[in-house]
């Protein structure tokens, strides 16, 4: 089918000469359609397609033909070629007119499915591939993105289709870099007096767009690793990025090349690829090729004698001119609000300086941030009171939007303060001085804010701060709102910002309110890491102790307290409230008295071998020994109603725990009175100075073990004295901690198992709430549920029935029993939880009565720390009695407590988060799962509404 020279030369005529190429170009198309439809053989379909490649693009036409016998050896040589002008037009013709897609079907459909694999290697590559490889990539990515959602009438047809137009996007767009083609012809497009202004063309360029970032989802799921999302693009973002740079070296070159309008349709398509490629959540990797490219791009601005680099030398790089309009170019905000929260996110992870941060921030959005109000918005409001980044990111973000200038330059010691800075200071201390930020926001939120405002405060000198009053008087406020917050870490956050003002106001003065205050203050606050950002918790970590009683709490109001967490076997994580000051201080003392002990005896070895080393003895009496000891609980309480004895008082809470202990005949007649002693008595004032931490824990110990020996006479006075007006909140929060520990103690967790040897036992590891079946021997009776005897509790179940006698067997049958457990080794556990007995006492009166505002007693509003502490002990109440019965019967209580409005709603998250949900976790690990699933089925409407609660409506808190 060679064709003639004059046949395959253009009209150089008409100006209707390009409309008739195209048309002859369709003709030559539909000429080699025909000839693949009725082909019998390979040969008839190479020499087909042979006869069109030729016109539009040099082929080796022997390393076609050499795979071939004649005649189609000689017909595909002898095949007319063209001259390069002439090539240029027929493709030209072909490519932007119908003929390219009218031969795409045909190549990617009949020829893909019938002879493509008949056809070697070489000619395929010479005569197929060619088609798309060497044609404009725009044209080829809309006849190629589109087939893939075309269906195949077999399966197996679907997978060579399939996977052939996969090979041929691959060859395409990433290993000829058909992407950085398409970026550089958008850019030449408009040297030719196409306007990108043109409605046709913005479509165009959109669509164009739209098919690239579309590849990764229409590829199948088995599809090459290169279509996949991360690798695809990767190297598509990276093409783009270097095309671009290429555009802007080739403009400023071309010294007549009108810079808005060259630069224009290239920046459109880039911008919308990026836009689109973040909408598909691939930001991180579109920043991930961007950050080497920028550095780069800074780095060839810095000539080799300079150390800074300043603006002016980044705008005379000409690659710069595409960087300033890249983030402008992408057009939605919202993609570009996730490309510059991953930049930030990814920068800090690699630790880059302060200074390079700030200049790559200036690079990409200086332009955009000077023309466009929402860029500043995003800024200066989502990133600074919205959004939450590590310490470093927020720097850069002041440096850039607040301070206005690089960090450590002469210019920022020099300059003076825009009226920008002072309105942003102003913004964020009147949100951070209010209660409800505190009570209501995130822990990282706040810290964040509080950052903020510190590093503000740095910058600022008295003369600036006197000017604004404003700012004075929300900082106070502030600070004095957070000094209340029962969590140690928005106490810190007060301190901090109080050190930094004072700072300012009298740098000879800091004014330090925690002992353990560094000059320079960490503004991370332990939340703010660079590597990672997490969910905030009102706790702080501590070492979680073996045995209840080996925690050592402090009740006095004055000592700070700390939320740590417990994660028990059950794996369901839980909030605890212990004392993390009281702990050290104890491990403290304890290591030093070892120490004066251990050089006690050292020198006195020393001295009980040395002559020269004779002292006096200390013949000084120190009255211990006239101190009265105790034998009566009477006298106790007597001794400890006498505040102007202090030295009895004392006595008397050294000898208190023993002898309520020691458990005398009258402790059941005398422990109401004492336990009103013990609570009353105030170890402030009889204790010395230094001492009444100690004197605090020895009055919470006596009470605990009035607790455990003698629980509902010591229950029944504590729980009247806890909504007492004659107490105040100290009193409360050591009655409260005193039945937490008693419960912990009451509870012990210990269970002592025991083997037993039974025989004859019918085993079967179905469910407990399966009958066995009633397969075995002739005669055997019904199964029959039995209780196991020797336990205090169980929650399986056990059948037993009769079984005949073997023949020949004289004595009767035996009973088998059937159930879940070993038949050789039966354990039976014993528990040793006493807890269960008192649970009720513990719980119900305290219930009953903490929404109730009185004189003096204020839980929902004034005292809520009281209210969080006792929603903590009820948790731990329910926790003590996991899987016991009893738990069954009090959690519908409690649940009705904690998702009730006032605790579930309430405006502190000391309440809301750290006390409410902690208390809903011990509900969960408390109920057998057994018992959950029964009241689901049969409709408990108290336990399922709870669970329900649980389940949906906790999150909220």
């Amino acid at each position: 089918m060679a064709s003639t020279r004059s046949s395959s030369s253009p009209s150089r005529g008409a100006g209707d000469g390009k409309k008739r190429l195209e048309a002859l170009a369709l003709d030559r198309v539909a000429e080699a359609a025909d000839a693949v439809a009725s082909a019998a053989c390979a040969g008839e379909v190479v020499r087909a397609i042979h006869a069109i490649a030729s016109l539009l693009f040099p082929v080796d036409s022997e390393a076609v033909a050499g795979t071939f016998e004649e005649p189609f050896r000689s017909q595909i040589v002898e095949a007319v070629t063209l001259s390069n002008d002439e090539r240029e037009s027929w493709r030209c013709a072909f490519y932007h007119g119908p003929a390219f897609p009218t031969m795409s079907k045909i190549l990617l459909g009949n020829v893909a499915l019938k002879w493509l694999p008949k056809i070697n290697v070489s000619a395929r590559k010479e005569i197929y591939d060619s088609f798309f490889v060497k044609g404009p990539p725009t044209e080829v990515i809309q006849a190629l993105v589109p087939a893939l959602s075309e269906k195949e009438v077999s399966k197996e047809d679907h997978q060579t289709f399939c996977s052939n137009l996969e090979r041929l996007l691959i060859l395409c767009l990433l290993d000829n870099k058909g992407v950085f083609q398409i970026v550089l012809d958008f850019s030449c497009s408009n040297k030719h007096g196409e306007d990108i202004h043109n409605p046709d063309k913005i479509i165009f360029v959109s669509r164009v767009a739209q098919l690239l970032a579309s590849v990764p989802d229409k590829a199948r799921l088995r599809a090459s690793a290169a279509l996949t999302s991360p690798s695809f693009f990767k190297h598509v973002v990276s093409q783009l990025l270097d095309g671009a740079e290429a555009a802007t070296i080739e403009l400023a070159t071309d010294e007549e090349a009108n810079e808005h309008c060259v630069l224009s349709s290239m920046f459109h398509f880039v911008g919308e690829v990026l836009s689109r490629v973040c909408r598909r959540g691939s930001s991180g990797i579109l920043v991930a090729v961007l950050i080497p490219k920028i550095r780069n791009h800074l780095h060839r601005c810095v000539p080799p004698d300079h150390r800074a680099i300043s603006p002016e030398m980044i705008q005379h790089v000409c690659q710069s001119q595409f960087w300033f309009n890249m983030v402008e170019a992408m057009r939605d905000q919202h993609s570009i609000e996730r490309l510059t929260e991953e930049l930030l996110r990814q920068l800090a992870s690699q630790h880059i300086s302060d200074e390079e941060a700030y200049w790559i921030l200036w690079t990409l959005f200086n332009q955009s941030f000077k023309r466009l109000t929402v860029m500043r918005a995003m800024f200066v409001d989502k990133f600074l009171l919205w959004k939450t980044f590590p310490l470093c990111c927020l720097r850069w973000i002041l440096q850039y939007t607040v301070f206005e200038c690089p960090p450590n330059s002469t210019t920022e010691i020099l300059m003076q303060r825009t009226p920008n800075f002072f309105g942003i200071l102003q913004s964020l201390v009147s949100i951070w001085s209010r209660k409800e930020f505190i009570q209501s926001y995130s822990m990282d939120q706040q810290a964040y804010i509080t950052a903020a405002i510190g590093l503000c405060l740095e910058k600022l000198t008295k003369k600036e701060l006197e000017t604004t009053k404003d700012v004075l008087n929300s900082i106070l406020q502030g600070v004095s709102c957070r000094l209340e917050s029962p969590i140690d870490l928005i106490r810190k956050m007060a301190s901090a910002v109080a050190l930094t003002f004072s700072k300012v106001v009298d740098p000879k003065n800091p004014l330090y309110l925690y002992d353990n205050c560094c000059e320079n203050v960490d503004w991370d606050f332990g939340v703010l890491s660079p590597k990672e950002i997490k969910a905030p918790s009102d706790a702080v970590e501590s070492k979680t102790k073996p045995k209840a009683r080996e925690n050592k709490r402090n009740a006095g109001e004055k000592k700070a307290k700390a939320i740590k967490h417990d994660i028990p076997d059950v794996r369901a994580k839980i909030v605890e409230i212990n004392s993390i000051d009281h702990d050290q201080m104890s491990d403290t003392a304890t290591n030093g008295q070892l120490e004066e002990e251990e050089c006690d005896e050292e020198s006195m070895n020393v001295d009980a071998y040395s002559d020269s080393s004779l002292e006096p003895y200390d013949l000084s009496d120190d009255d211990t020994d006239l101190q009265k000891k105790f034998s009566h609980l009477s006298d106790l309480a007597a001794a400890l109603r006498k505040p102007d004895d202090p030295d009895g008082v004392e006595n008397a809470l050294n000898y208190a725990e023993n002898l309520v202990r020691a458990s005398p005949d009258e402790l059941r007649y005398n422990s109401g009175d004492l336990v009103r002693a013990l609570v009353h008595v105030r170890c402030s004032d009889v204790a010395m100075e230094g001492e009444e931490d100690s004197a605090e824990e020895k009055r919470q110990k006596a009470l605990v073990a009035l607790l455990v020996t003698c629980p509902f006479e010591s229950l029944d006075v504590l729980t009247k004295l806890l909504y007492s007006s004659s107490v105040d909140i100290g009193q409360r929060i050591l009655i409260i901690d005193a039945m937490t520990e008693a419960a912990q103690e009451l509870a012990e967790t210990k269970t002592v198992k025991t083997e037993q040897r039974r025989g004859n036992l019918i085993i079967d590891t179905s469910p407990s709430w399966l009958v066995p079946s009633n397969i075995g021997p002739p005669g055997a009776g019904p199964w029959r549920e039995v209780s196991e005897p020797g336990t205090l509790l169980s929650w399986s179940h056990r059948y037993e029935r009769e079984v005949p006698s073997k023949s020949g067997q004289l004595k009767s049958g035996k009973s088998r029993k059937w159930g879940i457990g070993k038949a050789k080794d039966l354990q039976v556990e014993w528990s040793k939880n006493r807890f269960p007995l008192y649970a009720a006492a513990f719980m119900l009166p305290v219930m009953q009565g903490y929404d109730k505002r009185s004189h003096g007693v204020d839980l929902l509003n004034r005292d809520f720390v009281v209210l969080g502490k006792l929603i903590y002990m009820l948790g731990v109440c329910m926790k003590s009695m996991a899987m016991h019965p009893e738990a069954s019967a009090l959690a519908p209580a409690l649940l009705d407590m904690i998702r009730s409005r006032d605790v579930s709603r309430h405006a502190e998250a000391y309440v809301r988060r750290s006390h409410a949900l902690f208390a809903a976790s011990c509900i969960l690990i408390s109920l057998h799962p057994s018992y959950v699933a029964s009241s689901l089925i049969e409709g408990n409407q108290d336990i399922s509404t709870g669970l329900e609660w649980i389940r949906m409506g906790s999150s909220s808190c």
